[in-house]
């Protein structure tokens, strides 16, 4: 299989509106392109999950941490963990991998 960033794109936003897509799930390992607009509204996710910032510039907040991000970082947020993008800008677009058990792998 391939997936294109601009493929993905062009599936956003949603006919419901949402700003992700799923694009890949093999056993536990879902993969998405997310692409928020103005806010990241997301909730702690139930399984591990890692980004990769494709495109756009800002910072994330992971837990207690906050970071500058952009294009080619890889993000990791362990299950549970309150995270989201902020300030960041319009062209954002991170793959999203999700894998392993509910309440994540143990180290």
């Amino acid at each position: 299989m391939r997936f294109t960033l601009a493929d993905a794109l062009s599936q956003l936003p949603t006919p419901e509106g949402k700003r992700f897509v799923e694009l890949l799930k093999h056993g536990t390992l879902v993969v998405e392109l997310y692409a928020p607009r103005g806010n990241d509204p997301q909730k702690p996710h139930k399984q591990d999950e890692v980004y990769v910032v494709m495109a756009g510039r800002g910072q994330f907040v992971n837990g207690k941490n906050r970071h500058p991000f952009g294009p080619g970082d890889l993000l990791f947020v362990p299950a549970g963990v309150v995270h989201r993008f902020e300030d960041f800008s319009e062209d954002l677009a991170v793959w999203v991998v999700f894998y392993g058990p509910e309440g994540g792998e143990n180290s």
